[in-house]
């Protein structure tokens, strides 16, 4: 591909941060609208649950096939696809008449958004092939994310309020169709010299994993723990696990490599990925219900409350990317945990009437440290892999990402909503005790793999599992404390 000039290549970088910042906007818009689409459709909170989990199910598992179909037939085109599929969906999603027809114009909606954020980063960083220039992108890039955050509470609540939840789908097809029009004006297409193989059972068996975990986790509490279809569900779950183990490591090319896993630093951020976003998404899930249908806001005054979290995460993410290149990922990841754990432990205490005042300490806690958690996430993950991995690495732990969000809306909006007892407001403020108790659990698991994960002897484990690709690149540097 032809060097572009400075203004084209900043050119590409806005159209890519649209895509990401649409994504961005929906997950946190979607939350809010949660009772008034309830209401509308005369929802049941399971189906609540899945208006949410079905869109991140489908963006899981399909991150990294996405990644690999761009290298073969072309990024710009794979991203275009993905915008249309993305606005699609919006625009379907808008006219849901039930509940049923909105969770699977959802996941029309995540088939385009699975080929949105990993494509476009490809093309970023094969259009900024200077390290400075791209380590800036990337940075203008995180801050989209943490923009998207602090926009999305207010401008949700708005356009509930004003226009009804129809409209949150509304404000995507716009932006999706100029960036269509531009990409093909101004983003170049690239392929990748050598794409890597497509690997349809090892796609096929993650779509299983998920799926049937999440969807035992959800229906549970209605057909009962102990029902065969639950029970099906899971040992579905846990063959489609067993069958990664044994067919993933037999592939030249597999879709997950289980010598990824090797890796201290690895396999500890992973669980860090789900464990925060676990948390994120059980917070954002819980804190909409709390706020709209136990304290009788509307959407716009949830909205406004839910903004000082989001600002301080806003603000937060590339100061933590700052950090994370000077000193290591081991500090921001400690605060985030602490900030995590902090959080959950103040909102275990929630009363039906608790002071605005005293509401905002929790939320300025979360976002503390959830801003300080996205950025070390990747670093750690890549830490010590030859630099051909790196994409790879990254996907998974993007992948990992959206696991947790689905797990976290998944087990947390469960326990909550299989201990309410006696009227709403009550009962689910004193549930909801034991999905902050989950959350504080979330923060624990993010504090210990933060400190393990940035260890002497993860970097050992790194360097050991690095050797097993035979790779004469250079590897990633791995940050230690």
């Amino acid at each position: 591909m032809p060097e572009l000039s400075r203004r084209r290549r900043q050119l590409v970088l806005a159209i890519c941060c649209m895509s990401l910042f649409i994504v961005g906007l929906d997950n946190t818009i979607v939350n809010l609208a949660l009772p008034a689409i309830q209401h509308d459709l005369n929802a049941s909170v399971s189906s609540l649950q899945w208006t949410i989990d079905a869109y991140v199910l489908v963006l899981a598992s399909l991150l990294m096939l996405a990644g690999s179909t761009a290298d073969r037939v072309g990024r710009r085109r794979t991203f275009q696809t993905g915008l249309t599929l993305f606005g699609l969906g919006s625009l379907l999603c808008s006219v849901a008449p039930n509940a049923g027809a909105l969770i699977a114009f959802r996941m029309v909606q995540a088939v385009g958004g699975s080929m949105l954020n990993p494509v476009a980063m490809s093309i970023i960083s094969n259009t900024f092939t200077d390290g400075r220039e791209r380590a800036k992108a990337i940075g203008v890039w995180g801050g989209v994310v943490g923009l998207s955050m602090a926009l999305g509470p207010l401008l949700g609540g708005a356009l509930v309020e004003s226009a009804g939840w129809p409209s949150i789908f509304w404000v995507n097809v716009p932006v999706c169709i100029a960036a269509i029009i531009l990409a093909a004006k101004f983003v170049p297409e690239s392929r990748s010299p050598r794409p890597r193989r497509l690997d349809p059972v090892g796609q096929l068996l993650v779509i299983v994993l998920f799926a049937g975990l999440t969807y035992g986790i959800i229906e549970g509490p209605g057909h009962g723990w102990g029902s065969l279809e639950i029970i099906g569900c899971f040992a579905l779950a846990a063959l489609a696990a067993l069958g990664l183990a044994l067919y993933e490591p037999r592939r030249e090319e597999p879709l997950l490599d289980v010598r990824f896993f090797r890796s201290v630093p690895f396999s500890g951020t992973t669980l860090i990925a789900i464990s925060g976003f676990a948390a994120l998404a059980g917070y954002l899930f819980l804190n909409a219900l709390y706020l709209q249908q136990v304290r009788g806001l509307t959407a716009l005054e949830a909205g406004l409350l839910s903004l000082p979290s989001a600002a301080i995460t806003a603000v937060l993410a590339p100061l933590s990317g700052r950090v994370v290149a000077h000193r290591g990922a081991r500090l921001p990841l400690v605060i985030a945990g602490i900030g995590i754990i902090l959080s959950g432990l103040l909102l275990t205490q929630l009363t039906v009437n608790w002071p605005i005042p005293l509401l905002l300490l929790p939320y300025i806690a979360f976002g503390i440290g959830f801003g300080t958690l996205n950025a070390p996430i990747t670093n750690t993950a890549v830490s010590g892999m030859p630099r051909a991995q790196a994409g790879v690495a990254a996907a998974v732990a993007s992948t990992s990402r959206q696991l947790g969000a689905a797990l976290g809306v998944a087990i947390i909006g469960s326990v909550v909503t299989s201990h309410v007892t006696g009227p709403f407001a009550t009962g689910f403020t004193a549930a909801s005790h034991l999905g902050w108790w989950i959350m504080v659990g979330c923060g624990g698991l993010v504090l210990a793999m933060g400190i393990l994960t940035t260890s002497r002897w993860a970097r050992r484990t790194a360097d050991t599992a690095a050797a097993t690709f035979e790779s004469d690149e250079p590897r990633i540097p791995v940050t230690t404390s």
